[in-house]
């Protein structure tokens, strides 16, 4: 019966709830007058996640069809309501009357226009005195938004605004899975990475109508927001900063294999060719756990095939080819071992005073690493695919 409903209204106005008894009913009225005033064909779902304040009923008082969520969570109790929904379009809010409900019509608008996902953008519509804490204005949602931006293109200032509007089956086949407050930022990411149309209205904060805290837990909440973008963005998490690695590290290596160079009154030498060395060896590391990461994401339906050039022709390394990179690595690394030794044998296994072996002995051993690692990597890349399979 549920599922023959859905699509015959155009939009649902949801709410996640956790006792919200203060401010449920004027959330719910101002939903209910929009729809009526607007002659927009809708209704209003809270998606209930606990309450033991009475909120469900005074939800209900005022007209709203109230879903019981089991699963804790802010991303749990949307995603419910998402499913729940009978609207071809949903438009999300947080309980606490600090987005004005009545104004939700540049979201329906946009919607009907074409747009998938329309956020609200807090930063141009107006926040008002008190609304937000110092810290998450000035710092944490504009730092997150310019990551968000950075990693995934997405052409929006406000990422982690909580009234948002979309197209319901277009979220739904999406597959969102956290269930915390990450979610938010899970929607407008695997959104980007889908192609979906996204698009941006003015939305105005105002201070919640709660006597008590916020659920959000700034540092908490803040990491998981963090986190998650650096998960689902394993070029940024591992293969630029791998690259940046190995490329200073080479750079550096391949200025002082030849000796000592001297700026001004500093002098780099040995040291500082032994720290090129380690920096490549790091390099190649994080550009394996990237190597790996995305091919699992792409596996598992987590992220979609790779776009870019660097990041397909990374990920279509085949475990032979990867094989092949680490014999190459070897041969470089038993050449040049062999010819270390044999300078040591020389001098009879005396002190070796020329500092270009020691350098070609650095050199190969660096590679000697870098065979062993490939050579890891495409073999558990391997078990992989063969799980795939």
């Amino acid at each position: 019966m549920e599922a023959d409903r859905r699509g015959e209204l155009e939009l649902t106005i949801l709410m996640p709830c956790l006792n919200e008894a203060e401010t449920i009913a004027i959330c719910v009225r101002k939903a209910s007058a929009f729809l009526r005033d607007s002659r927009v064909r809708g209704e209003v779902l809270v998606a209930d996640n606990g309450s033991s304040d009475g909120s469900t009923a005074l939800a209900v008082q005022e007209g709203a069809r109230v879903i019981h969520v089991e699963e804790r969570g802010y991303g749990a109790a949307l995603m419910g309501g998402i499913l729940a929904s009978h609207g071809r379009f949903v438009v999300m809010g947080d309980a606490d009357d600090s987005y004005d409900f009545g104004a939700l019509m540049p979201f329906v608008e946009a919607l009907r226009s074409g747009a998938d996902l329309v956020m609200g953008n807090r930063f141009r519509g107006g926040i008002a005195p008190g609304a937000m804490p110092r810290s998450h204005r000035y710092f944490g949602n504009p730092v997150l938004s310019a990551l968000g931006r950075l990693f995934f293109r997405v052409p929006i200032g406000d990422f982690h605004c909580g009234l948002r509007g979309f197209r319901r089956e277009q979220i739904v086949v999406l597959g969102l899975r956290t269930t915390g407050m990450e979610f938010a930022s899970e929607m407008v990411v695997k959104a980007a990475l889908s192609g979906y149309r996204i698009e941006e209205v003015p939305t105005r904060l105002y201070p919640d109508g709660r006597s008590r805290p916020p659920h959000l837990r700034t540092w908490r909440d803040g990491w998981r927001h963090l986190r998650f973008l650096l998960i689902y963005s394993p070029r940024w998490l591992f293969l630029y900063p791998g690259l940046t690695l190995v490329a200073v590290g080479s750079a550096i290596a391949i200025a002082l294999f030849a000796g000592p160079v001297r700026i001004g009154a500093i002098t780099l030498d040995v040291h500082t060719f032994i720290a090129g060395c380690i920096s490549v060896l790091i390099g190649i590391q994080s550009i394996s756990m990237g190597i790996l990461a995305r091919r699992y994401a792409a596996s598992r339906g987590l992220l979609p095939p790779p776009q870019r050039p660097l990041s397909a022709f990374l990920i279509s390394l085949s475990l032979e080819r990867l094989l092949l990179v680490a014999l190459c690595a070897l041969v470089v690394a038993v050449v040049g071992l062999l010819w270390s030794i044999a300078q040591w044998v020389a001098v009879d296994f005396g002190e070796i005073a020329d500092s270009r072996i020691l350098r070609t002995l650095v050199v190969s051993l660096t590679a000697l690493a870098a065979a062993v690692q490939l050579a890891l990597t495409a073999f558990l890349g391997g078990v992989m695919e063969t799980e795939q399979r």
